[in-house]
């Protein structure tokens, strides 16, 4: 599986049982970069995308473990490398910013080759910066 993660300039991804911050943009982009595949997610990240993106997406409830070779699987609430094994690619989603945080992303990135950096302007973000990795 890919997966996007979303996080501040510290790894952190949620604080207090709740995603640190969220655009409108993003969830655009990251149905777009599936290609038409469908965006893998829990309960909690589906509440976040419009009713018009039910058709993309498809909701698991019982971890990440068994999403297909390459399909794209949005993580918020869990730390990713609870599945590292099971990873082909990661996009991370950068705030660039600083939040309060009891969650982060510990996956070992430095296992990982960093083939594309790109940033864009966000609805509620001035730049998100969107780091793509593939393995070594």
């Amino acid at each position: 599986m890919i997966i996007m993660v979303c996080v501040d300039d510290h790894n952190g991804m949620m604080f207090n049982k709740r995603r640190q911050s969220q655009d409108r943009t993003l969830r655009q982009h990251m149905l777009e970069l599936t290609n038409g595949k469908k965006l893998w997610m829990n309960a909690y990240s589906m509440g976040q995308f419009p009713d018009e993106a039910a058709s993309r997406i498809q909701v698991t409830e019982d971890g990440f473990q068994n999403i297909p070779s390459g399909e794209y699987c949005l993580i918020e609430d869990q730390d990713p490398a609870e599945y590292a094994e099971n990873v082909e690619g990661v996009i991370l989603f950068r705030w660039n910013r600083s939040y309060p945080a009891d969650l982060y992303c510990t996956l070992d990135l430095s296992v990982w080759k960093l083939a594309q950096t790109e940033e864009f302007e966000g609805y509620s973000h001035e730049k998100i910066t969107q780091e793509r990795y593939v393995r070594e």
